[in-house]
């Protein structure tokens, strides 16, 4: 590939955006907010489908198959073509910026991570893992106010992450390097040392400070509300999901039955083995400011507002999502309007 591309993968609620800005802080290294080239992209042709399209997607899919088996090289010919396509939007991204190497940190890549090799063999895979329950407990308290079995309702991270992420890190064709998040915020530089080498650029400490500067970021995906209560990694949330569940027996059960339903082997693998898994839980300092709804006052005004936009934002889509799967009726009429209208612009 062309391109010198770094991608950054982990669930979300996992400090992917954290680690993003330390290491976009670097002046070889251009970051953003979360793009999702890749996600739509496995979802099309021969590789999958899609659940919900516009038009006969099976058929498409056929199609494409039949299509591709035309071409010379056949199907090696189509993953140059989705290569083709990485490239030109990479590297036209890179331009206005005179940097030389591009990051993209989108959680939702742990997904696709085999149709991603395909595409990418020759980038350079940073994958972040963190205790799935304090993953979990963060995602809830941050989006369901708390509410465990409505946000794993609406997405059960640890279903979908705990294993992809543990397949593809046991997994060999592909260049990675693996990162704790509890590493990463307990020894900083060394973990950014150890990134910086695995990249193959100089080594400089001064980017874990990642406040220092915006890097020409703006607007975009990514989750303002913790990264933005600090200007550098910090160990303050390293046990503090603990103490939601030291208070909450029916929430400590709750999670207790979704670890059950892991693989071991696949936690073994991400670093947190059953038998220490639970090990945070005996440590009282533990203390969870989003359970008494409590943010940083510290922030500045405008971060504090991005923080509280953020959260209603996610709060809106889960509530709509929410209203759309209980009527069926309502949901047949949103999806005729959506298509009449696309097609309806598709004549001008």
């Amino acid at each position: 590939m062309a391109v010198n591309l770094v991608l950054l993968v982990g669930a979300p609620r996992s400090g992917t955006t954290m680690l993003e800005r330390v290491l976009a802080s670097h002046a070889m290294i251009q970051g953003g907010p979360e793009p999702h080239i890749l996600t739509p992209l496995a979802h099309l042709g021969i590789w999958s489908n899609v659940q919900k399209a516009p038009y006969d997607h099976i058929v498409a899919a056929l199609g494409q198959k039949d299509f591709v088996q035309q071409l010379p090289a056949k199907e090696e010919d189509y993953w140059a073509a989705c290569r083709a396509y990485c490239e030109v939007l990479y590297g036209k991204y890179l331009e206005r910026t005179g940097k030389s190497i591009c990051l993209d940190k989108t959680p939702e890549y742990a997904t696709v991570l085999p149709f991603i090799e395909k595409v990418l063999p020759q980038a350079k895979y940073v994958v972040l893992t963190r205790h799935p329950v304090a993953v979990f407990t963060s995602f809830a308290n941050s989006f369901f106010g708390g509410d465990f079995a409505i946000a794993n309702t609406h997405d059960p991270l640890m279903d979908r992450y705990v294993p992809a992420l543990a397949h593809f890190i046991r997994r060999g064709g592909v260049e990675r390097i693996h990162v704790r998040y509890e590493d990463f915020v307990s020894d900083p530089e060394g973990v950014v040392e150890r990134i910086y080498r695995y990249i193959g650029i100089p080594h400089d400490p001064s980017t874990l400070d990642y406040a220092r500067e915006s890097n020409g970021r703006t607007g975009g995906l990514g989750d303002p509300i913790g990264v933005q209560q600090h200007s550098r990694p910090s160990t303050e949330s390293l046990t503090k999901w603990t103490a939601q569940l030291r208070e909450s027996p029916e929430k400590l059960t709750f999670v207790r039955k979704l670890v059950e339903r892991l693989d071991p082997e696949d936690l073994r693998t991400l670093g947190y083995p059953l038998e220490t898994f639970w090990e945070a839980m005996d440590d009282p300092s533990g203390r969870d400011p989003a359970v008494n709804g409590t943010t940083d006052r510290m922030a500045p005004r405008s971060q504090r507002w991005n923080i509280t936009r953020y959260a209603l934002e996610r709060q809106a889509i889960v509530q709509g999502r929410a209203l759309v799967q209980r009527s069926g009726t309502l949901r047949d009429v949103v999806s005729t309007i959506r298509i009449a209208c696309e097609v309806l612009l598709r004549e001008y």
